[in-house]
């Protein structure tokens, strides 16, 4: 299938559903259902779930154009985690609840869209339950506008259960989540090289200037570190090793601050404006950067499985990464 065919009706779903303003109205509190209801009437919640149970059948790998569409508008409901709690669900021949599904892999730390969710896919490490988000005492951050929620409860309370992952939903929520940084990296990058090129100071473009090239430059390099490493992530399928979640999350989470940072660089005093849209990326960066462990969370992993194998370097990242 030309994914080219999907992605572009997806992108116009969300240009035409997830505007700037229906994420404000959202963020303060107003009500999602119709959002939701466009996304779900649209069919694309299913698409990882397999052809025999009424899906589109794509693999993880074929997601990734959609997540980083997801990424980029930003949209502030879990689409991304509901396809693919809907897929295990499928799998293991449970029908999935009409709302959204956030996926919990640790009791206590912020889970984006908490606040918004209907459901939750908790990994209890034995296995995943479906337990109802009330169930789970959703608890506010703290921080302005923040859609994610501290979760409590117990995970083994009501619920169907069904398999685990073999990495389980950390690994997978990882993934997920360096594909959503790409995606805004990529939105974040254009509108600051297109604010560099049209803002004039002193006579001239502020993109003509050479530490502001540089800042963009750079900036483009991690977008296309983000792009490579959430592809790694999600070639693997749902069934994601932890040194292939470790490679594609470290990276994207190390890269997700220095991208805030330079957009808000060089967009200045109107980046940090609540009237302006990109601030609505530079949090979920954020927030992604955090969910499901940090780049020092991963790369702890990562280091301790490299220095438990005998091989050479770049042996070991052949087998363990690229394979």
């Amino acid at each position: 299938m030309d994914m080219n065919e999907l992605l572009e009706p997806f992108r116009r779903l969300l240009e035409s559903t997830v505007t700037p303003a229906a994420v404000r109205a959202v963020e303060a509190g107003g009500s999602w259902e119709s959002m939701w209801q466009a996304i779900s009437e649209s069919g694309f919640l299913d698409a990882l779930v397999d052809e025999d149970h009424g899906g589109a059948g794509l693999t993880l790998a074929d997601m990734g154009p959609l997540f980083r569409a997801i990424g980029a508008q930003p949209v502030p409901l879990p689409v991304a985690e509901t396809m693919v709690a809907r897929a295990l669900l499928a799998a293991a021949g449970m029908a999935p609840p009409e709302g959204p599904i956030i996926l919990v892999s640790a009791m206590g730390q912020p889970v984006p869209c908490a606040a918004v969710a209907t459901h939750a896919l908790v990994d209890t490490g034995d296995h995943v339950r479906l337990v109802p988000i009330d169930a789970l005492s959703p608890q506010p951050t703290g921080a302005h506008h923040c859609l994610s929620r501290r979760l409590a409860g117990h995970p083994t309370g009501p619920g169907p259960a069904l398999p685990r992952p073999a990495g389980g939903l950390r690994a997978v929520g990882a993934v997920i989540r360096a594909a959503l940084i790409a995606g805004a990296a990529e939105r974040l990058t254009h509108m600051s090289t297109l604010f560099a090129n049209e803002r004039v100071q002193f006579g001239k473009p502020i993109g003509r200037q050479q530490a502001v090239q540089h800042m963009l430059a750079v900036m483009g390099e991690d977008m296309i570190a983000c792009r490579i490493a959430a592809q790694i992530g999600l070639s693997k399928g749902l069934q994601v090793p932890m040194a292939v979640a470790a490679a594609a999350k470290a990276t994207t989470s190390a890269a997700a601050p220095r991208i805030a940072a330079t957009a808000h660089a060089v967009h200045g005093a109107i980046g940090i404006s609540e009237e302006y849209d990109l601030q609505l990326l530079t949090r979920r960066l954020h927030e992604w950067r955090l969910a499901d462990g940090s780049e020092g969370y991963w790369e702890k992993l990562l280091g301790a499985a490299r220095l438990a194998s005998p091989d050479a370097t770049v042996d070991w990242v052949r087998a363990e990464i690229f394979a």
